[in-house]
């Protein structure tokens, strides 16, 4: 396979590009001028969600125009496993004292809801003028529960997919674009 004249090894696990960097760009820059015009004049904190989010996270931020502070942590619900336990675990809580400010929870995919609706009242009990939702890729069919996102990025079909941040075992974050995953194969 050749991408802009250089020939890419591609692991026999990945199956097609679902999702582009220009498109992937695209959004990121859209989202970031939406969240700018939202917040504008107000106290914005976002919590990227690890390890996954960080690349979204970082493209975000540099995307959005207004001030902001930002801080990470780290839940899971799937281990090791393709498909999520519905356990929630958070492994690495906030710093961040986010009491009478508006913040921006901004995740890499969002799937069943069952993680996104825990962090939203994780949040929410912590005093927060507002705790709302950005991801980028986002895959309302696979929802166990109804949670609202506010800034839903791309929609995606039920297929397990790498890249930009997403993994398998660990693998494939680094890819610049979102692939799906061969789980056939």
């Amino acid at each position: 396979m050749t991408k802009d004249g250089v020939k890419l090894i591609v692991p026999y696990k990945l199956k097609e590009i679902l999702v582009t960097q220009a498109q992937l760009h695209n959004k990121v820059q859209e989202l970031g001028r939406w969240i700018s015009a939202d917040y504008e004049g107000q106290e914005l904190v976002l919590i990227g969600i690890l390890k996954g989010g960080a690349i979204f996270m970082s493209d975000l931020m540099r995307a959005i125009t207004i001030p902001l502070s930002i801080d990470y942590m780290s839940v899971s619900s799937y281990g090791t496993s393709a498909t999520s336990s519905g356990a929630i675990v958070i492994r690495k809580d906030i710093d961040a004292d986010i009491r009478g400010k508006h913040v921006l929870i901004v995740e890499d995919l969002i799937d069943t809801g069952l993680t996104l609706n825990h962090l939203k009242e994780h949040f929410r009990s912590r005093d927060t003028l507002s705790v709302r939702i950005c991801t980028i890729l986002n895959k309302p069919s696979r929802r166990q529960i109804d949670v609202q996102v506010e800034y839903p990025g791309i929609e995606i079909p039920d297929a397990f997919v790498v890249g930009y941040g997403l993994d398998y075992a660990d693998q494939y974050r680094n890819l610049p674009e979102v692939w799906v995953v061969d789980t056939e194969g």
